[in-house]
């Protein structure tokens, strides 16, 4: 960290490849050499809690972390308490990215004067002019050190790297995002403003990879194989009809004069996903009415196979909080007396999902962790359990890949299983196909929405 190498670094590291334990090494690398004496973490909310576990685990160097969770008078407590904190340890604060940039939080940590910077997950910052990303801009370039965490962070387009380095080194590729573009994208479609093709692709990647480093799973460590099934879902008559007839109604407004882009689409894939989880939203409702225990009849069959039956844990990933809710319920039901089950969902407190994962990695008889994919599908390890149910997917395959990825690490000796329920002739199989594929269904639907409800 001396001399005129980069004062910003990328640690590309596959899921599962020991990129938090890495990042850790070298906080306390630096914080022993006199470097580093205050660090900020900027991560994604379900990830925030999941940090102060892993210097506990990890650290051989004094180290306090602290998170900043909570409303705005407790965020700004946390940090308050880091600054006055007077022992000769490594000061660590931890904030997730939609907080970092609201008033007065932004201002209190420009005044904690960070030495090192953390973006945890990083390809949260790819749009370049989100007012989350233009903050952390800011933050990056009055600290000394920066450094990147992902195993992704190219999602969607090859120019989503340029705000992630604009973070790390300004001199990589310029401060200019639209010089950045100009560049190495083709530029077509109405008023010259849709990408349509790139240029010197590899010249992108050799300036990417001058302050990078890339672990694959394959290059790094000896994982077990990953298995993948699909466990088929009949509607009864009564569901079909009712999915067919909210299938033929959506293709009918779309067909008719309805606008086709990607949000209407998505709108209208939404609500036959949510059916085929056995729930329908009415217009007017409060509430998801439940109209199908098709689903969760599957999955009772699999913990009365898996965790009772064979005594083993078992993950489960849920789109929609009225799914996750009703698994819920479900294991409750189904679970020997004793034993227990843990979730976490978005109306989980932030502070309370570190604890909930130590408990389902560490206690015999919690048995069975329920997550919404968006909230625990990232950073988060799962390691106690090799087989993963996806009771309904997310249409992102970053996402879809993340969540793969909880119980496929550092750590799991068995073969990782994983489990599709997927409701025949619908839109469960366009989404399965797209992921296995490794496209996000998001991005096809404008041109291929009529293959889905037709």
């Amino acid at each position: 960290m001396t001399g005129k190498a980069s004062s910003g670094f990328a640690f590309l590291f596959e899921m599962g490849c020991g990129k938090t334990l890495t990042a850790i090494a070298v906080m306390g690398a630096a914080y022993q050499a006199g470097a580093v004496d205050r660090v900020l973490i900027i991560a994604p909310t379900s990830v925030v809690a999941v940090w102060p576990k892993e210097f506990d685990e990890a650290a051989d160097f004094p180290v306090t972390c602290r998170t900043m969770l909570g409303d705005k008078r407790s965020r700004l407590k946390a940090i308050s308490d880091l600054e006055k904190y007077r022992y000769p340890k490594l000061k660590v604060a931890v904030i997730n990215y939609e907080s970092c940039w609201r008033e007065d939080i932004f201002e209190a940590l420009l005044g904690y004067k960070a030495d090192m910077i953390i973006c945890d997950e990083s390809q949260r910052i790819k749009t370049h002019d989100a007012q989350q990303s233009v903050a952390i801009h800011k933050l990056g370039d009055a600290a000394k050190y920066k450094l990147i965490l992902s195993g992704t962070p190219v999602q969607n387009d090859a120019i989503d790297i340029w705000s992630q380095y604009r973070f790390l080194d300004r001199t990589v590729f310029g401060d200019s995002f639209y010089a950045f573009r100009g560049r190495y994208a083709i530029m077509g479609g109405f008023n010259n403003k849709k990408i349509v093709g790139y240029k010197d692709l590899d010249g992108l990647v050799r300036k990417e990879h001058s302050i990078a480093f890339r672990i694959t799973k394959e290059e790094a460590i000896d994982l077990p194989e990953q298995t993948f099934e699909t466990r088929q879902i009949t509607m009864s008559k009564k569901e079909r009809n009712l999915y067919d007839t909210l299938r033929r109604d959506s293709y009918a407004e779309l067909a008719n004069g309805g606008q086709v882009t990607a949000t209407t689409v998505l709108t209208k894939l939404l609500r036959l996903q949510q059916l085929t989880g056995g729930f329908l939203v009415q217009d007017d409702a409060e509430r998801p009415e439940q109209v199908s225990t098709a689903k969760l009849d599957a999955l009772k069959d699999i913990i009365l196979d898996y965790v009772i039956g064979a005594g083993r844990k078992l993950v489960v990933f849920a789109r929609f909080i009225a799914e996750v809710k009703a698994i819920i319920k479900l294991a409750e039901n189904t679970l020997p007396v004793g034993k227990k089950s843990v979730s976490i969902y978005g109306d989980i407190k932030k502070e309370d999902r570190g604890p909930l994962v130590q408990q389902f990695q560490t206690n015999p008889d919690t048995l069975l962790f329920i997550g919404q994919i968006d909230t625990a599908g990232t950073g988060i390890t799962l390691t106690a359990a090799d087989t993963c149910v996806y009771y309904s997917k997310n249409f992102n395959y970053a996402t879809y890949e993340q969540s793969l990825s909880r119980i496929h690490r550092i750590g799991q000796r068995n073969t990782c299983t994983y489990i599709d329920l997927v409701v025949a002739d619908s839109v469960d199989e366009a989404i399965t196909v797209a992921l296995r594929k490794k496209e996000d269904l998001a991005k096809t639907v404008v041109d291929d929405w009529k293959k889905i409800f037709k």
